[in-house]
């Protein structure tokens, strides 16, 4: 959408919205699935890529130092 004055391409909020999930996730510890699933599909097309659900633990548990892996910390 343009600005009728100006004509310059309006604010996408949509587009604005995914990005602060993505940066919110981020955050947190959770990486995006979708640019994960889309890495795989690139680079390592002829092995198996994890589910979403796989993903989301595994994060998790990168996040909080399950399985003997040291937590991630800020401080």
């Amino acid at each position: 959408m343009k600005c009728r004055i100006c004509a310059s391409p309006g604010l996408d909020l949509a587009r604005l919205a995914a990005k602060l999930r993505q940066s919110a996730q981020l955050m947190i510890g959770q990486g995006d699935y979708e640019a994960y699933a889309a890495h795989r599909r690139a680079n390592h097309p002829d092995e198996p890529a994890m589910t979403r659900d796989d993903y989301f633990r595994e994060r998790q548990a990168s996040r909080f130092g399950e399985g003997g892996r040291s937590a991630f910390r800020c401080c």
